[in-house]
């Protein structure tokens, strides 16, 4: 355990972001799970809603640094694939 005042504010704010990153990467496991299945469905509209939201996520998540902006890129163009690939 660190006995330094900086050392133990680092060590509180890395808490603080492993938080938030475990629960950003959770909520983009769950956006791209509910575009997949709307992709499945076949359903074009609810995909398409799906995906609007899934982007807002990424994005943020990218903005934030929990992921690398390409990474997020790659997927929402993926995404944006398959949605399109319904028709």
């Amino acid at each position: 355990m660190a006995h330094h005042t900086s050392a133990l504010k680092r060590h509180r704010q890395s808490l603080k972001r492993t938080a938030r990153n475990r629960a950003n990467k959770t909520r983009i496991k769950n956006v791209v799970k509910a575009v997949r299945a709307a992709v499945l469905e076949k359903n074009k509209e609810s995909a398409s809603q799906a995906l609007v939201k899934a982007m807002s996520v990424l994005d943020s998540c990218a903005g934030k640094g929990t992921i690398h902006w390409k990474q997020a890129a790659r997927r929402i163009s993926r995404l944006s694939r398959a949605v399109n690939s319904i028709g």
